[in-house]
C-alpha cells in the first residue's frame, strides 16, 4: 500500500513539475506579418536571472525589404544597427506561463512598447501584448515555438 500511494505521489509530481516547466516562454519563437500573415522572424527568448529578455536570431526578407536590415528608425545606440542580434524585448518579470512589466521595442519603427505576454495551455503559441499606458491601448500578436 505505501509503495502505491508513494508511486502515485510520485507521478503526481513528476506531472504537475513538468506542465509548469512546459509553459515557460523560453525558447524559440516564430513571429507572423501582422499584414501579410507571412512568417516574419525568429526570436530567441532566454532567461536572464528573475527576468526574460528577447533577441533576433533571425528574419524571413520579403520581396522590397532592405537586405542589410538595419534599425534605421532607432535612436541611440542601436541606430543603423543589424537588426539580427539585437535585443528587443527585456525585464518581463513573471512564472511560468505569464510575464509582464516588460518591454518590447519594435525595430520596424523603433518605438518601445510596454508588453506582457503569456503563454497558451498548448505551449506552441503565444500572446505577445505591446502597448502605450493602459494595456487596452495596444496590440497583441501571437507567436508560434519553433521545435
Amino acid at each position: 500500500m505505501n509503495i502505491l500511494l508513494s508511486s502515485i505521489v510520485g507521478l503526481a509530481c513528476a506531472y504537475f513539475t513538468s506542465a509548469a516547466l512546459a509553459a515557460s516562454p523560453v525558447g524559440l519563437w516564430k513571429t507572423i506579418d501582422d499584414e501579410t500573415g507571412n512568417e516574419r522572424s525568429l526570436i530567441r527568448i532566454i532567461a536572464m536571472g528573475e527576468s526574460i529578455e528577447g533577441t533576433v536570431e533571425n528574419i524571413i526578407l520579403f520581396p522590397g525589404d532592405d537586405p542589410e536590415q538595419l534599425c534605421r528608425d532607432c535612436e541611440g545606440s542601436l541606430k543603423d544597427q543589424p537588426v539580427i542580434g539585437m535585443r528587443i524585448m527585456w525585464g518581463l518579470q513573471g512564472d511560468g506561463a505569464s510575464w509582464k512589466e516588460g518591454y518590447i521595442m519594435d525595430p520596424n519603427n523603433g518605438k518601445t512598447y510596454r508588453c506582457k505576454l503569456t503563454v497558451e495551455d498548448d505551449d506552441q503559441s503565444m500572446r505577445v501584448r505591446g502597448y502605450s499606458g493602459f494595456s487596452l491601448l495596444g496590440r497583441t500578436q501571437i507567436w508560434y515555438r519553433v521545435k
